[in-house]
């Protein structure tokens, strides 16, 4: 009796898909990785606006007073 096999012709292929889908997972995770070191180096406009009036209103507040006790 012959045998019909429809899984050995995939199985071929098995190479090829494999770095086909490796190469796609890798295009992802630099495009989401350049993204974020982009995003880092270079903010908002609005972000970097609100970071420094936050920062201005926070650092002039007044004075800290520390106490310091020696047991």
């Amino acid at each position: 009796m012959k045998r019909k096999s429809t899984l050995s012709a995939i199985g071929g292929y098995q190479p090829f898909l494999f770095c086909a889908g490796m190469y796609i997972v890798a295009l992802f995770f630099s495009i989401f990785i350049c993204s974020a070191i982009f995003y880092a180096a270079n903010p908002k406009k609005s972000m970097a606006n609100k970071a420094v009036t936050a920062s201005s209103k926070t650092s002039g507040a007044g004075q800290v007073l520390l106490t310091v006790t020696k047991k």
